[in-house]
């Protein structure tokens, strides 16, 4: 790298390459957080060997689900604020080493209650997308920050992928050998991924630095701009909250598919766990290359078209997931299934792109918070999405005989819970690009002429 731009942001990301900060802290990053996801959702395509083990209801499933993804709310909102404070570096440090305890420790569970916290202790994990996010935007320059968050958000998020088509190899290879019974794989299984996320807490403090100039705690001169409350910053601004929407409408349902996915094809479709684990793992996989386009095309569109055009890409994307999602819902079997996940998949995780692709633009002195907010927007969706499915749950259920004993099951009606779920996000997109125009009039002119320097 030239020493000239050594310490300023990269206008050009040059993915195969680990030269410079720059370079080698987007490639940490991403790596760091794929390994985030994979541990978060690690324990989604082995809850069916859990639950068995367990003996937990559908219904205390759901809880365990809605749990998952409850905390990341509360911890991207304190993450965003901290990282304008004291550092990506140090935030991801002690992360990193706070929620791999959980991690390893789950396996300890033997009852519904102690599963519930730890899985709830787990999900505190999903806000190392927020400091992923804010470490690429300071590392990359106002033209590229959209790909450059994207991208290292659309690797990382494959790691929920992985863990889907991993895990249950992990958990079959340990019993293979004879380590465990297949009743305990899952628990043996988790001990992977909980040192994974000690590995990455090493590589993290060793190897990265809080911005091209340094570490924050080194930069006197910047002390005044992070000394302000960026929260307020960002939460006093509506676009923050339309971002935020917008966000619920696309990662919000990323989240529940990753969650919902793998038992949803074992008991619907009488998948094996590898089977459904494979299946599912596409939606998460296709993170590595929608979510990265969805951050490229947004900035080719914002060289020409700025703010405004950025805000209409998202818009047509949401309006795309949700009529996918309507079609979805009409699948009637697993091959149609699966092709329809693919294609309401693809535009999701490319406005997920397209999303991080303004939220560096709302306000440069507030870029944790205004992520924060926005990514915590994305868990909300979730949250609020599996509540939808537990009521749907609720409300239908039917008696069999099994082993001449009468059980009751519960039925989860998907076609009308993602029926109703694709008319929600038409809504959010139409919302989108009715305030679109609104939202770029309020970009400040220092954001307008990064985004459009010809302009």
């Amino acid at each position: 790298m030239n020493t000239t731009n050594a310490n300023k942001p990269l206008e050009t990301l040059r993915i195969f390459s680990l030269k410079g900060l720059q370079m080698k802290t987007f490639h940490i990053t991403w790596l760091t957080f794929f390994f985030c996801f994979f541990a978060w959702f690690g324990m989604a395509p082995l809850m069916q060997i859990a639950r068995e083990q367990l003996q937990l209801t559908k219904d205390q499933v759901g809880n365990i689900q809605i749990a998952s993804v409850s905390a990341t709310i509360v911890a991207r909102l304190l993450i965003g604020r901290l990282i304008d404070k004291y550092g990506p570096k140090l935030i991801y440090t002690w992360l990193l080493v706070l929620c791999a305890i959980p991690v390893l420790l789950i396996g300890t569970s033997h009852s519904y209650t102690s599963f519930l916290l730890f899985r709830l202790a787990i999900g505190v994990i999903g806000a190392s997308f927020v400091i992923t996010q804010f470490h690429t935007s300071v590392m990359f320059a106002p033209a590229i920050k959209g790909t450059a968050n994207a991208t290292a958000g659309g690797f990382g998020n494959a790691g929920g992928g992985a863990a889907n088509v991993f895990m249950p190899l992990i958990a079959s290879g340990l019993t293979a050998v004879g380590l465990c019974s297949t009743e305990d794989s899952w628990r043996y299984a988790m001990i992977f991924p909980g040192i994974m996320l000690l590995v990455c807490a090493f590589l993290y403090h060793r190897y990265t630095m809080d911005s091209p100039q340094g570490d924050f705690k080194d930069l006197k001169h910047e002390s005044a701009a992070r000394g302000k409350n960026t929260f307020l910053i960002a939460a006093k601004d509506y676009r923050t909250w339309i971002l935020t929407i917008a966000y619920a409408a696309c990662f919000g349902v990323e989240i529940t598919v990753d969650n919902f996915a793998p038992i949803f094809f074992t008991d619907s479709f009488d998948a094996s766990i590898a089977v459904a684990g494979l299946v599912a793992g596409i939606f998460g996989w296709i993170n590595i290359f929608a979510r990265p386009l969805g951050g490229i095309v947004a900035d080719k569109i914002g060289k020409t078209w700025g703010f405004d055009g950025k805000t209409l890409l998202l818009a047509v994307l949401l309006l795309i997931e949700g009529i996918g999602l309507i079609w979805f819902a009409k699948s009637g079997n697993i091959g149609m299934a699966i092709f329809m996940m693919f294609v309401f998949g693809l535009s999701l995780k490319m406005a997920n792109g397209a999303t991080y692709s303004l939220v560096p633009f709302i306000n440069p002195l507030a870029v944790g918070s205004v992520a924060g907010i926005v990514g915590a927007g994305g868990n909300i969706g979730a949250m609020l999405i599996a509540f939808l499915f537990k009521a749907k749950a609720s409300h239908a259920s039917k008696h069999v005989i099994e082993k001449g004993i009468e059980v009751e099951k519960s039925l989860i009606d998907y076609t009308n819970a993602f029926t109703l779920l694709g008319f929600i996000i038409l809504g959010i997109g139409i919302a989108v690009l009715i305030f679109r125009t609104v939202m770029a009039q309020k970009t400040s002119e220092i954001n307008d002429l990064a985004l459009t320097p010809g302009k």
